[in-house]
Formats: C-alpha cells, structure tokens, sequence
C-alpha cells in the first residue's frame, strides 16, 4: 500500500537506516520542505509564504513546542523523520545534523511547503524523461538574482530546481506543473539560466551538476528552499530546515493535489488531513 511505504520509509530514516537524498525514492507520495522557527516570528513568516506562494507554498503550520505532524502522517515527528537538517543561527549555518530533539524547544513553530518531487511522478507517468531520477541523484538547485517578496524580517532571493527536458516534451511539463500549483506549478523559467542571474548550470549551489544533453532544454522551477534564504536573510536566533533534497515523506498521495490550489477547498479527504486546530492553514495562501 502507498501510505504503508511512507511510514516505512520515515521508520527507516527514523533508526538512521536512511540518510540519502530522496528523489525519487517515495513516487506518488507528497514531500515536504520543511522550516522550523521560534514563535515570535511566525506571523511575519505566514504572511512572507502568503506573499510568495509559488516558491513557498504552505501546506501546515504546526503549534508552538508540538513536533508531532499527524495530519500529513501517521506518528510523524519532526524531530525525527527527514533524512538530515540544517540548522542555522543569527543568519549563520551552524551544522548539518539528522536528529533536531537536542535543539528542540517549546517556542519553536513548525512549517511544511511543498515541493517538487510531488509532481515527478505525474510526469514520468505521462512519459517525460527525468534524468537526475535515472542517475539516482539530487535535482540540481540554484540561488537566482530574483529577489523574493518581503515581509517583515523575512526576504532573499528565489531559490529554484532544474530539470533538463527534452524539447519535444518542454510544452508537456509545463501542462502537467501547472495542474499541481500546491507544490510550485510551472516553471518559473524556461532556458537560458543566465536570465535568472545563474552564471553556470554546471555549478549548483545544492546537489550535482547536472548532466544536459545537447539539444535539451533546461527548465526551472520555484523551489521550497527559498524558505531557507529567506530565514538566512532575517538572521534569526535559531532555524532549522531540510537538507536541500533531503525532504520530509508523508503519507498524502500526490493525485490528490491535482488542481488544488492554495487557498481552495481540497477534498474532504485530504482537507480533514491538513486541518489543524487554529483552522486550515491554507486559509491564508492564494495564487
């Protein structure tokens, strides 16, 4: 069963058994970008995902001091369950780390975005070839010269994925993002790089570089580590994210965020599941 892999999975990860990337590794399943912050912070980092819901897209806010995410997850603890963390302080990375219980507190406010990896599977369905999941290896990410839209503390730079596609099925990767807009749409971007201030595909800042066939056209996609530059940029005393790539696996089905957008009723099933106690969160995100 789909749901029954993901809990396996997160038990994996969970006993230390799993620490890789995870790409490719859950199809058909949501992952999740994750940021973690103090609480006096998380109205002004509400509003910044609000204001930038394609690169940003909240799919739970949890309460302060509470790591359990059992709407998106049986027994999820966010302490626990991503493969490795990165923690920073005062705007300054201060570790890699793939357990957060000694660091957590009672103030800390947990946030899930959504991500790209969601729609992978959707498009190795209708044929598209993916070249870093055939290789086994991270999506390669970039920092770009696009400023994000700031709120409050909370600002930085677009942060985006690629992904190199053939070009007779660019127009068919557009089409089938585009129906998944919890978890980034369509691309921000189509071809030269340069247009998004990136001087080299072969120099990610996150994962490999990637392998671009010639004739290949790459394609860019907002990505939910611009969370991580936008916390960075405000300098906050403590916050903890994913690892680039390294996401959280959760138990909600991909097909079920077909054309669902933030702001929308998704259906009951998977409304009751994002349904926290202050009220769904998707209350305050729009396209």
């Amino acid at each position: 069963m789909i749901i029954g892999r993901g809990r396996r999975l997160r038990l994996k990860i969970r006993a230390g058994e799993f620490t890789s990337q995870t790409a490719g590794i859950a199809p058909g399943l949501v992952q999740a970008n994750l940021a973690i912050l103090p609480a006096r912070y998380a109205d002004d980092f509400d509003k910044f995902c609000a204001a930038n819901p394609q690169s940003c897209p909240l799919l739970f806010r949890g309460q302060p001091g509470n790591p359990r995410l059992d709407p998106l997850g049986a027994g999820i603890d966010v302490r626990h369950d991503l493969p490795a963390y990165h923690v920073f302080r005062d705007g300054t990375f201060a570790g890699e780390v793939t357990d957060i219980a000694a660091i957590w507190r009672h103030d800390l406010v947990t946030y899930m975005l959504g991500c790209s990896y969601t729609f992978e599977n959707a498009l190795q369905e209708k044929g598209v070839r993916l070249l870093h999941i055939e290789a086994g290896c991270d999506v390669a990410i970039y920092r770009t010269s696009r400023p994000s839209i700031r709120v409050g503390p909370f600002g930085g730079e677009l942060i985006v994925s690629m992904r190199p596609i053939h070009p007779d099925q660019v127009d068919l990767a557009c089409a089938v993002t585009a129906e998944f807009p919890i978890v980034h749409g369509a691309p921000v971007h189509i071809g030269d790089p340069a247009d998004l201030g990136i001087k080299s595909l072969g120099h990610p800042d996150w994962g490999p570089p990637p392998h671009v066939p010639k004739g290949w056209v790459p394609m860019f996609w907002a990505c939910g580590v611009t969370a991580q530059s936008a916390l960075l940029a405000a300098g906050i005393p403590l916050a903890i994210t994913h690892k680039p790539s390294h996401l959280l696996i959760t138990d909600l089905v991909g097909d079920d965020f077909h054309r669902r957008v933030p702001g929308k009723t998704f259906s009951l099933a998977v409304q009751s599941l994002l349904t926290v106690s202050q009220g769904n969160c998707f209350d305050a995100c729009t396209i």
